[in-house]
């Protein structure tokens, strides 16, 4: 197969370079050229002092807010520019960010050792073994999923206050005898490593620039979010409106979460479909629409709880609140499916190949669903829990109220 041409493609004006906290001193002999050269040397405040003295091109601070439409690096295309970023550029960093705007061929990427590759070179943890979280300006809360026994995480932080809150969170979750190491300034000549359990965390004047490493010890009580879906019911909080354990389970089977996608929880109720939809994996997005003022709010609770504070909340009602939302992937009907307009928006809004699962216990809706089977095809499924419970000085099953499940895939 013939190499692309390049004819006619713009040369390669931007270098994007990892620095870490040595300076000049870590840097290679092609990185210190192409700073040397640079015409506009972008970075922050930090980064741009490092090469200071050797850097002959015009430094430009980045804005405050910081640009990720990089407009300023933009409008130089074609001139020598250069941007410095901290470690590896595309772990978390600014090479990302750029490589949405700018062609690969028009960038040359030297990058240096992540500050996760450094704490765990200090720590001798394998890469491969440990949970990595980026908590540098996002909820603390997203460590949640990834309190597990005896795992190992190293935590990307934004600030000298980051690791006394982890630790506080650790506590609260009863995972206080979980062992914590900061490591402060790593590459540099300040670097630092101090350690303390979470239940005792005294470590003191701490530096911006560090990184959490958390050796996780729980006892019975820990709030663990299991990895499987059907969490127990006990682990949301909700008024009676939850789709329990058994039947979520089914329905998240159904509902056949994939990578990035977006789901749609109509009714929502205490929001634990759309919660463990976003549990899958750290990209999937919810939007759950709900009309009680007082579900919403529990929705954004108990999703902060599961440690995915990223849900979305449209407090409203169905089909009216389902105006101008990004297109889903897959959709959830678990409340107000009979109201009317709500099934015939869902099914209009949903796209090609996208996933449809609604839930019904009521003869109404379970009417609308044969109905809608009639005409659509699909699958139609029963499903009957009985659970075990006291009568008198024995025990019996009780059956829960029986739920028709509708799932469809729109052509």
């Amino acid at each position: 197969m013939p190499a692309e041409s390049s004819r006619g493609a713009r040369p390669k004006w931007l270098t994007v370079i990892g620095i870490g906290e040595d300076g000049l001193a870590g840097l290679g002999d092609e990185a210190k050229q192409r700073i040397a050269k640079a015409e506009i040397i972008f970075g922050g405040k930090r980064h741009l002092a490092l090469v200071e003295s050797f850097a002959k091109g015009e430094p430009r601070p980045w804005p405050v807010p910081f640009d990720a439409g990089m407009a300023d690096v933009l409008a130089l295309a074609g001139r020598n520019v250069c941007v410095l970023a901290s470690g590896d550029p595309f772990f978390h960093g600014v090479g990302a960010t750029l490589a949405r705007k700018v062609k690969p061929r028009e960038m040359h990427v030297i990058p240096a050792p992540s500050a996760v590759s450094l704490a765990a070179a200090r720590l001798g943890w394998a890469l491969q073994d440990i949970e990595i979280v980026s908590l540098h300006g996002r909820p603390l809360d997203l460590i949640r999923p990834l309190l597990q026994p005896n795992a190992r995480i190293l935590a990307l932080t934004s600030d000298a206050e980051a690791p006394d809150a982890i630790a506080r969170l650790l506590t609260e979750l009863d995972f206080g005898a979980s062992r914590l190491t900061v490591l402060e300034a790593l590459g540099g000549p300040k670097e630092n490593q101090r350690a303390a359990r979470a239940d005792a965390f005294d470590v003191e004047n701490i530096n911006p620039l560090n990184v959490l490493a958390i050796e996780i010890d729980s006892n019975p009580q820990a709030r663990v979010l299991p990895l499987s879906v059907g969490l127990a019911d006990h682990l949301f909080d909700h008024d009676g409106q939850i789709t329990k354990r058994e039947i979520r389970a089914i329905t998240l089977s159904s509902l056949a979460p994939r990578r990035g996608e977006l789901l749609w929880d109509i009714g929502a109720g205490s929001g634990s479909i759309g919660i463990e939809w976003m549990l899958a994996h750290p990209l999937m997005r919810t939007i759950a629409i709900e009309a009680d003022p007082t579900r919403a709010a529990r929705i954004h609770r108990n999703a902060t709880a599961c440690g995915v504070p990223g849900l979305v909340v449209v407090e409203g009602s169905a089909p009216k609140a389902l105006a101008r939302l990004d297109t889903p992937d897959a959709i959830f009907i678990g409340g107000g499916g009979s109201d009317t307009g709500v099934l015939n928006a869902a099914i209009k809004a949903l796209r090609s190949g996208g996933r449809l699962v609604v839930n019904a216990v009521t003869l109404e809706m379970e009417a609308l669903l044969l109905a809608q089977h009639t005409k659509l095809g699909g699958y139609l499924t029963r499903i009957n829990i009985s659970r075990a419970s006291p009568v008198g000085s024995m025990q019996a099953w009780r059956p829960a109220m029986p739920v028709t499940q509708w799932s469809w895939v729109k052509p």
